[in-house]
């Protein structure tokens, strides 16, 4: 009877950690911090001529992230493809690149990002979406793991799109 118990438990426990595990390799809540906290730091956060940019990487598709005016939420951000002839995207690397980083390893790292909207609007054939296109000349990791993008409640999954909610 113990070993029954004892095996069942052991089960019960392996279930509920495979089942509540997650991260941003897969699907599960982001982290970060509260709402309020969030909310501080983007009205602290420096002021100048650029974007805030959050990667967002989604299997086969061609978007780069989301990008915002500073000072601004992240519900007022918009999904963009970068056109990179004058700097290639962050995550411009061969697949087996320095150290080893493949395209879309920095999947939800925050950047402040350099250029401008070019005006035209570029379609993305594995989302189904017309984009506006951002021309990339500079970008500057900010924060490796910030978190929740849009609410404390996030979650990521690498073949979902998460769209900015209205």
């Amino acid at each position: 009877m113990f070993t029954r118990i004892s095996t069942a438990s052991l089960l019960v426990a392996l279930v509920f950690t495979l089942c509540h595990c997650g991260g941003t390799t897969g699907t599960g809540t982001m982290g970060g911090p509260t709402a309020e906290a969030r909310a501080a730091q983007i009205a602290a956060e420096p002021r100048g001529d650029f974007f805030y940019g959050r990667r967002y990487f989604v299997n086969k598709t061609r978007f780069w992230g989301y990008l915002r005016k500073p000072g601004q939420s992240a519900n007022s951000s918009k999904l963009v493809i970068f056109r990179e002839s004058s700097k290639l995207n962050p995550d411009r690397f061969p697949e087996n690149g320095p150290e080893g980083r493949r395209y879309g390893f920095d999947q939800n790292y925050e950047y402040q990002v350099w250029g401008r909207y070019t005006g035209r609007e570029v379609y993305d054939v594995n989302s189904n979406q017309f984009l506006p296109e951002f021309l990339l000349t500079n970008y500057k990791v900010v924060d490796r793991n910030p978190g929740w993008l849009f609410r404390t409640d996030d979650s990521y999954d690498p073949t979902h799109i998460s769209l900015v909610p209205h």
